[in-house]
This record gives C-alpha cells, structure tokens and sequence, in this order.
C-alpha cells in the first residue's frame, strides 16, 4: 500500500491509555483530527485523559478494560461494533513491567505480563481485524519495546513478551501485504512514564536495592511520552514498518546487530547490574 496514513476524521482505538504514552498517543491523535476510543484498566486515569478532549470538542470514547481478560476484550469488540464506530487504527499499546532474575519471579506474575503484554496484543488484534477490513484503508500498530530486540538480564517476563509482539507483528504484516490493512511495530526505549516505577519488584529485593533501581530508572527513562507519540505517528503516517523511539533504541538495536551474541556484555553500563530487574524502558 502506497501513499500517508492520514488521521483527520478517521477513529482510532488506543489501549493503556490512561497514561504515559497511551495518553500522549490520545492527545496527539486528538491534535491531528482523529475520532478516539480508549481502553484501559485504570477507569479514574482514564477519564482524566479523556475528559479534557471532551472538552476541547474532540469525539472520544472509553472503556474500562482488563487486558489480561479474554472475554472482556471481546465485549470490548461487540461493544465498539454495536455504537457502530469504524475502526481504522489500533494502537496495541497496554502493558505492564515486572523485574526480577527468571528462577526468582513468580509464575503466576510471569503469566500475568504475558497475559496483558503478548496474549493482550493477539486477542486485540483477532477481535478487531473484522472492523479493519470493513474500512477502505486500516492500520495495526503493535507496541513492543527496545527489550523486544535486546534481552537484559533481569527482564525475562518482559523480553519474551516483547519478542512474542515483533514475531507476530512480523507475521501479521507479510500475511497482510497487498491487503487494505498495515502494520508497524514500535519499540520505544527511555520514555518518562510510570510502567517502570510501578512494576513489581524483584523478589527479595531490599528496601535500598528498589530504591536505588527507581533513581537509576529515571535516570534513564528520559523522553517525554508527548515526543514520543510524535514519533510514532509520524512513522505510522509514512506507513514504516518499524519504529524505534529514542537515541537509546537505536543504540541498542545497532549493538545487537553488529554484536548479537556479545551485545549485553556492551550495554549492562547502560542498563545497570544484573539484579537490578526492574528497569524497563517504558511504553505504556
């Protein structure tokens, strides 16, 4: 498919989109003229970003839903179809973050990030790729993260989620080439927003270790979200492919092609130590 994805007058589904980039996202596409329907869990922080579009004069939508649940996504589709909103851009972007070495987290934790991070994304995109093929032109966007190209250690949940959203979003776009409907991927590095402060520490980790990893993380989460969902759309309106968001994304990205087997040996000074586990560059 040739030629921009334009967004005025167009209806765009965002999930995760209470804060952090989910909200710049809203207030972005807001800006260039789209409809809105967002999705989250967090029903205050969702009205809180919704209301003031409202009241700007913007046509916005919310629902309150758990990414995690299979069933609630569904009624998200059935609800989205029966007010009779096109759908012409989805935006998966809900996630969450969890730290900790692999042998010490949790499994149901595990389960849980998977859950929302990687099985959020597939039932998203199942329950909502009727509605993209019922428009003239349509797009996916799947939020991955720099942790889907890089593996740190400490970030086992989260690197096999946001690998799990490059693999199927790679999929999902050779399967869709020459249809009506595209797809990019967007692995955001340092974005300043909450995901990380809010992950569930490392198991065992002492009161002095989670506070000195949440001073190193906001050391290095340092893009504000609003360049970010600038990024974004403007890589989604050229129709690329891949998105990487920030100076970091791109650093990394080049240390794991150039060096795939020795590249965390390179960027643990960037990351920290191995038990730090719960930075993750933020896309939600």
């Amino acid at each position: 498919m040739s030629g921009r994805f334009g967004y005025a007058g167009r209806t765009a589904l965002v999930t995760g989109a209470a804060s952090g980039i989910g909200a710049a996202l809203a207030a972005e596409l807001a800006a260039r003229g789209a409809h809105l329907i967002l999705a989250d869990i967090n029903a205050e922080g969702l009205e809180a970003v919704a209301e003031p579009l409202r009241q700007s004069g913007h046509a916005v939508a919310t629902h309150v839903v758990d990414m995690a649940d299979a069933a609630a996504i569904t009624g998200l589709a059935k609800a989205v179809e029966a007010a009779g909103e096109p759908i012409h851009l989805l935006i998966n972007n809900a996630g969450i973050a969890l730290g900790g070495l692999f042998e010490e987290v949790d499994m149901a934790d595990f389960e849980r990030l998977l859950d929302i991070n990687l099985y959020g994304v597939i039932r998203m995109t199942r329950a909502f790729l009727p509605r993209l093929r019922a428009v003239d032109e349509a797009h996916i966007v799947n939020v991955s993260s720099i942790f889907g190209i890089v593996a740190p250690a400490g970030q086992a949940a989260y690197s096999t989620a946001k690998f799990g959203v490059k693999g199927f979003s790679n999929a999902l776009r050779h399967e869709l080439a020459g249809s009506s409907i595209s797809v990019t991927t967007v692995h955001p590095g340092g974005v300043s927003t909450n995901i990380a402060a809010s992950a569930k520490p490392p198991p065992g980790a002492s009161e002095a270790e989670i506070a000195a990893a949440k001073k190193q993380t906001q050391r290095l989460l340092v893009m504000p979200p609003a360049e970010a969902a600038r990024i974004i759309l403007d890589g989604v309106a050229r129709r690329k492919p891949r998105i990487f968001v920030g100076r970091d994304a791109h650093t990394m990205m080049w240390l794991e092609r150039l060096f795939p087997t020795r590249y965390w040996s390179l960027m643990q000074s960037m990351v920290g130590a191995r038990r730090s586990g719960s930075k993750a560059p933020s896309k939600g």
